[in-house]
């Protein structure tokens, strides 16, 4: 792994780690179930304001969340060769 990809690891994670923090802050679920719980809470307001079947809320809940890992995976790794072009 080089360094880009390692940078956009971290991006990636910190950004899941931020979106987990902000839906369940307040909440008196232990930290440790917090990623059951955001994936929960989205799939809940997925469901609830689209009104589409349970099975599709769990789906499309999924998509989101892989495609929030991978945007800011390919944002942090997008960033860094900017800053280390200019170095």
């Amino acid at each position: 792994m080089n360094i880009r990809q390692g940078v956009g690891v971290v991006t990636a994670t910190l950004v899941i780690i931020a979106f987990m923090t902000l839906l369940n802050y307040g909440s008196p679920t232990p930290m440790v179930n917090w990623p059951v719980e955001t994936y929960m809470g989205l799939t809940f307001t997925i469901g609830w304001f689209s009104g589409v079947p349970n099975w599709l809320a769990y789906v499309l809940a999924a998509v989101v969340l892989i495609l929030i890992v991978v945007g800011f995976y390919k944002i942090g790794s997008w960033i860094y060769v900017l800053i280390a072009d200019k170095l």
